[in-house]
């Protein structure tokens, strides 16, 4: 598995709403630009073969780089795949909605709950937002956020964008009440 452009970035909330965030609020996307194994070949029925060529090795890329770009525990987690409009949007889907591409993520997150996530098409410079929820329990409302990502080359039409984004903490001054007092 190749890639033409790796891309980290780095977000960090000092303040919200004109107070101190305390701890900074951090957010990590690697994303990882990639020919759509797919593309140029018309409808692909069988998409498994690619899944157990690509999957892995893309999860296996993205994941310890996001933790270590965090610098931190990581505490909220999600992924995208943003295909360029030569392919379909199953191509993405198939690439992250697979254990052998979350799974990496979740061992590196010591997590357990499912991978949030945004699919969709578009040209380069389209952007979009990851959705992140807790690493181990997906109820917890401060850490349902979003992390909004736009790299301005990617992708091309015959790419895919594959993005593994982390949080540190939930959401900076978040106050809602648990999601158990409404039950």
């Amino acid at each position: 598995m190749n890639y033409r452009k790796l891309v980290t970035i780095v977000e960090e909330t000092a303040t919200e709403g004109g107070r101190v965030v305390d701890p900074v609020a951090r957010v990590a996307i690697v994303a990882a630009v990639i020919e759509n194994p797919w593309a140029g070949q018309g409808f692909v029925q069988d998409l498994n073969p690619v899944i157990d060529a690509v999957a892995s090795d893309l999860g296996a890329l993205l994941a310890p780089r996001v933790i270590e770009a965090l610098g931190a525990p990581l505490e909220a987690y999600g992924k995208a795949a943003i295909v360029g409009l030569d392919g379909e949007i199953e191509h993405g889907s198939a690439l992250i909605h697979t254990l052998k591409f979350g799974n990496h993520f979740r061992d590196a997150a010591k997590a357990t709950t499912l991978l949030p996530a945004v699919e969709k098409r578009g040209p380069a410079g389209v952007q979009f937002d990851i959705p992140l929820k807790h690493f181990t329990n997906a109820t917890i409302r401060s850490h349902h956020q979003s992390v909004e990502v736009k790299i301005a080359d990617a992708p091309h039409a015959g790419e895919i964008l594959i993005a593994l984004a982390g949080a540190t903490r939930g959401r900076p001054q978040e106050r809602l009440a648990a999601l158990s007092t409404e039950q």
